[in-house]
């Protein structure tokens, strides 16, 4: 399979979202225990179909010693390749995904690529201009703040790959000034999911130090991906 990543393009904590479901509606959570620290994520409703395959991977035990094996500082951290467990020092990773995808499920403006945001990876336009997720590997934004002319030129960058599609709302836009994230990935990837406990544990792996394919030199791993509500 071809490498899944994300195109960075220009490289460029608010962990609350804008929008919310019903008090009353149940969100799932799940606990990624890493060797760095344990970090909390609640799933979206209004994302089902990666919601259930989130945690039907996570019953399965599917992450459990999974490899961080792509981070990049001030961007965010990758992980989701099962074979990554038995990956030897300096092996290049990140190639295996189970066969299969999940159809896109971009809700936005609702959902946005905050610093926090949890979001399925996937092949390039080119292999796959229907932008369906990779059925395992995911990443948690953690980005930096952008002015006000950053986000114009990011805009422009949206609108050239989603045909003028989706807008940045000025709520967003004062999101990214003040708290950051990685919005030149609005509109293309499938937010699915936001952390709620363990930002900074997201913060010290984005920091380790990385090789030439932005695999950390010294493996940070899930040690186990529990469902806990």
């Amino acid at each position: 399979m071809k490498r899944i990543v994300l195109f960075i393009g220009m490289m460029v904590w608010c962990l609350g979202g804008f929008a919310q479901t019903d008090a009353d509606t149940l969100r799932h959570e799940v606990l990624l225990e890493t060797s760095m620290g344990d970090i909390r994520v609640v799933l979206y409703n209004e994302t089902p179909q990666h919601r259930d395959n989130f945690l039907k991977l996570v019953d399965e035990g599917f992450y459990d010693g999974n490899l961080w094996h792509r981070v990049i500082f001030n961007f965010m951290i990758q992980t989701g390749d099962s074979t990554t467990r038995h990956a030897k020092p300096g092996e290049s990773v990140g190639l295996h995904s189970p066969d299969y995808t999940v159809p896109a499920e971009i809700v936005y403006p609702q959902y946005f690529h905050k610093r926090g945001a949890l979001a399925a990876a996937r092949e390039g336009d080119q292999e796959n201009p229907e932008r369906a997720s990779s059925a395992s590997q995911f990443y948690i934004v953690y980005g930096t703040t952008y002015s006000s002319m950053s986000l114009d030129k990011f805009q422009e960058r949206i609108d050239q790959a989603t045909d003028g599609k989706y807008k940045m709302t000025e709520e967003i836009r004062d999101h990214y000034r003040k708290y950051g994230g990685t919005p030149h990935l609005d509109g293309q990837y499938t937010v699915f999911g936001e952390v709620v406990e363990g930002m900074d544990v997201v913060k010290k792996i984005q920091m380790v130090r990385t090789d030439d394919y932005a695999r950390p030199i010294d493996d940070v791993k899930i040690i186990k991906a529990t469902k806990v509500k």
